[in-house]
């Protein structure tokens, strides 16, 4: 494809995994199915057969997000080697800013699968099954200040602000009626709310992720030989809301912070959109078009290849 202008790509995280996801990329392009290939050596076991079969593990956490990784990063490789497709500019929804990371060439794929394999591990260890869950707060123009002091004597924060018109909240599951309770009166004076329970296992993005984080800061020391700092100025960070700086101790705490803090997608979407003149989203699902078009900016989503072709002839 003809460059034109400068172009970013974005990468969903949890949650847009699905059987059979990447198969078309595998079965035609070299570079994606050696991608595969590279992940599996990685991590001992066989990603293509757990992302093209009917394996229930695909959602369990631990093996959903090097699953996603290793997807992700062969459709870019794929794109790139049959269009020409070279981003300049790089986003992820929380998982997905490892799949950034990669995208960039800040860390190789071979270390990522192997951390996100922790990471996901460590986030389903960090609270038993069923005490926490994730809620999906929907309205026209959500205030987040508003929300916050709502909530604000619960053991619930926000997980991820997503547009103006979706924000997540996470934590004890006992807790989530009465924050929707809440909610529902607080913001329901000038708009219609309403909420959707996510299907995860741990309250992510929330306090209750913090008893991980020097667990997996050292995962992350054990890989920071590997990382390539000066490439990260143009990937951008959910911690932060910014795009990352060129410095190792900061990339490494803005990741660990990242698990227990709220990924502020917005702000991310934000930055990308007042530096790329195109956005791209790379991934087996396509949930953050809706979140860009919120924001009247124009993202388009290649999930299949057929939709690579649509694009880029």
């Amino acid at each position: 494809m003809a460059r034109q202008g400068k172009l970013a790509v974005v990468f969903p995280g949890q949650g847009s995994q699905r059987p059979g996801m990447g198969k078309d990329f595998y079965d035609q392009i070299p570079a994606c199915r050696e991608t595969y290939e590279e992940a599996s050596e990685a991590l001992g076991w066989d990603v293509a057969a757990l992302c093209f079969g009917e394996d229930e593990r695909l959602n369990l956490t631990e093996f959903t997000q090097p699953c996603i990784v290793t997807t992700e990063v062969a459709m870019m490789r794929g794109l790139k080697s049959r269009y020409d497709f070279s981003p300049f500019y790089f986003g992820g929804h929380s998982l997905g800013e490892f799949t950034a990371l990669v995208a960039a060439d800040v860390l190789p794929l071979a270390d990522v699968v192997r951390i996100v394999h922790k990471r996901g591990r460590l986030m389903q260890e960090a609270m038993p099954v069923g005490v926490g869950a994730m809620t999906a707060v929907i309205g026209e123009k959500l205030d987040i200040q508003e929300i916050l002091n709502t909530l604000s004597d619960l053991p619930i924060d926000v997980a991820n602000v997503n547009s103006a018109k979706q924000v997540v909240i996470s934590g004890e599951a006992r807790f989530m009626p009465e924050a929707e309770s809440r909610l529902a009166e607080t913001l329901s004076h000038d708009q219609s709310v309403r909420f959707v329970q996510l299907n995860v296992s741990a309250p992510f993005h929330s306090r209750f992720m913090s008893p991980i984080e020097e667990s997996f800061e050292d995962t992350l020391r054990a890989f920071q030989a590997g990382m390539v700092v000066e490439n990260v100025t143009g990937v951008t960070s959910n911690f932060t809301g910014g795009f990352h700086a060129d410095d190792q101790n900061e990339i490494i705490r803005n990741l660990v912070l990242q698990l227990s803090n709220t990924v502020k997608w917005m702000e991310n979407m934000t930055e990308l959109s007042s530096q790329a003149e195109k956005i791209y989203e790379v991934g087996p699902g396509r949930p953050l078009r809706a979140f860009f078009q919120s924001m009247e900016v124009d993202c388009s989503s290649v999930t299949a290849l057929s939709a690579a072709e649509r694009l880029f002839h």
